[in-house]
């Protein structure tokens, strides 16, 4: 396979599970798991460790980061919004623990009823338990309404700059950057992806964009412009933010890829492969609709994907 130019990061098991009423059986969880995985993406985030009374959709995610970690050369990553969840992830195995911190005080007090400052020393926590108990394990966190609130209205770039380098002080490892709200546009992507940059460096992350508003992919290769290589998406466009009213519809994972890919950006995963993995997402959630222009009209004529 060629050398990969950017890393497509899928959230689809967790992101877009857990913002679905349904939920999906077990076994149809790990053959989604597993169909990803086989159409060449390493990097998953399979599950929150969150109380199973908050989010049944996610009571079986010791059990899936077990499965997950049976696929050689997968890096498996879990959501943890506090230390009792990172303890969790820990003691299941977990490769990486992605951490939700919001750039607007209002979502962050609604998401997770602490305050913006609370949840730095949360992630300084976790970082000591991570350092104490598995310190080869990686700390994103993800910066939650950058770009926008649908509580609290604007974000201003110095509030994420803010965040940002208080993050990195606490000892995550990255830093990337969510448009929860579906609010950004690319002159903004562009702009406040350099502006972080600028404050930490390398430890800059991935770009979690939504496609609320139909600027999903437009967003996506505004942060590739300034430097970007890390992107989150969701099979099926699955996921939203049940603190963020009206934001649904993460990236659909393969019409990022066919972008990228059609223009000749390598992204290790095979389009084909990846759109036969939908059928094991239908059957785990069959009333469950599913998004994507690329899988409603296919491939154009005579268009084949280098390998």
């Amino acid at each position: 396979m060629t050398s990969v130019n950017v890393l497509i990061s899928e959230v689809g098991p967790r992101d877009g599970l857990q913002s679905v009423k349904a939920t999906m059986p077990t076994a149809d969880k790990l053959a989604w798991i597993d169909g990803l995985y086989n159409s060449g993406l390493r990097e998953i985030e399979v599950c929150s460790f969150v109380p199973a009374k908050m989010l049944p959709q996610m009571a079986d995610a010791a059990e899936v980061v077990r499965h997950a970690l049976t696929l050689p050369g997968l890096t498996v990553m879990a959501l943890v919004p506090n230390l009792r969840g990172a303890e969790a992830a820990l003691a299941a195995g977990a490769h990486k623990l992605t951490i939700p911190v919001s750039a607007s005080e209002a979502h962050s007090l609604a998401n997770v009823r602490k305050t913006r400052s609370d949840m730095v020393k949360e992630v300084q926590s976790i970082i000591a338990l991570r350092n104490e108990q598995a310190p080869r394990v990686k700390v994103e966190v993800g910066v939650s309404t950058a770009f926008g609130c649908t509580i609290q209205g604007t974000v201003t770039d110095e509030d994420v700059v803010w965040i940002a380098a208080e993050l990195v002080n606490a000892g995550a490892n990255e830093v990337g950057l969510s448009d929860t709200t579906g609010m950004a546009n690319p002159s903004q992507v562009r702009r406040l992806f350099n502006k972080v940059r600028a404050a930490i460096g390398e430890k800059t992350g991935a770009a979690h964009m939504h496609n609320t508003r139909g600027l999903g992919l437009a967003n996506c290769l505004a942060a590739r412009d300034v430097g970007v290589t890390t992107f989150d998406s969701s099979q099926g466009g699955l996921g939203g933010c049940p603190y963020a009213p009206g934001a649904s519809g993460n990236v659909v994972t393969e019409d990022l890829v066919f972008m990228f890919e059609a223009m000749g950006i390598k992204t290790g995963i095979d389009l084909k492969k990846l759109m036969a993995a939908r059928s094991f997402l239908q059957a785990g959630l069959p009333q469950e609709p599913l998004y994507g222009m690329t899988p409603e009209v296919g491939f154009p004529k005579g268009w084949t994907q280098e390998r």
